[in-house]
């Protein structure tokens, strides 16, 4: 089957949304990129009947080539990604995730981009910019999208969700899960009182300090 790893990889990962709380029912989407080719979710599927073979898969020009289903609605915001986005270290883009999670949508329609919180913003970049709302599955939230990630690997969708990328779904799983985690703890420090933020210098430093982290 073509592309059949990454096909399962998407199914994996999409039940893992639900699971995880990032997506309700059929919302939200994931897709790998390999070489030329794109294995994404299909519109309107309940992801936990998914199967490998359900998977669409595209050209970068959105043409199907394989599969019998209708990729997601978000197919321009994911092609977006990998055509026209450059990974702040020029890492490779082979995985985008878009949720809908519950706390990143509820700061979408609060702010212009996520306060700095927490030092782990810098896993985005220097800050997490909110595209400005546009109707889902259009050109136009395509390229609100594609500024909103200019030097960043995600960024939040006006009344929306989020949408990140790396180079494979963990990476680009993960800062979805970034992404939310710091929403929820700015939600949840603001109910209390005046959050006390970051500077800017500080998640710039940080952004540097994560270049070499890990194992290498």
């Amino acid at each position: 089957m073509l592309l059949g790893d990454q096909r399962a990889a998407v199914c994996e990962y999409a039940r893992r949304m639900t699971a995880d709380g990032l997506v309700v029912g059929t919302s939200g989407n994931i897709s790998v990129r390999a070489d030329d080719l794109v294995a994404i979710t299909p519109t309107g599927v309940d992801y936990a009947f998914l199967a490998p073979a359900d998977i669409p898969v595209v050209a970068l020009d959105g043409s199907i080539v394989d599969g019998e289903l209708k990729p997601t609605s978000e197919l321009a915001m994911h092609l977006t990604v990998y055509r026209d986005v450059t990974d702040p270290d020029d890492a490779e883009i082979t995985a985008v995730v878009h949720t809908h999670s519950v706390h990143a949508t509820a700061v979408s329609a609060l702010v212009d981009e996520v306060p700095p919180i927490h030092y782990m913003l810098a896993t985005i970049g220097p800050t997490a910019r909110v595209a400005p709302y546009a109707t889902y599955g259009t050109v136009e939230l395509a390229e609100a999208m594609r500024a909103a990630l200019k030097d960043r690997r995600g960024c939040l969708l006006a009344n929306h969700g989020t949408i990140t990328f790396g180079d494979g779904l963990s990476a680009a799983y993960s800062r979805a899960q970034q992404l939310e985690w710091l929403c929820q703890l700015w939600l949840l420090s603001r109910s209390a009182g005046t959050p006390r933020l970051l500077p800017p210098a500080e998640i710039e430093h940080v952004v540097e300090k994560l270049r070499g982290y890990g194992q290498k």
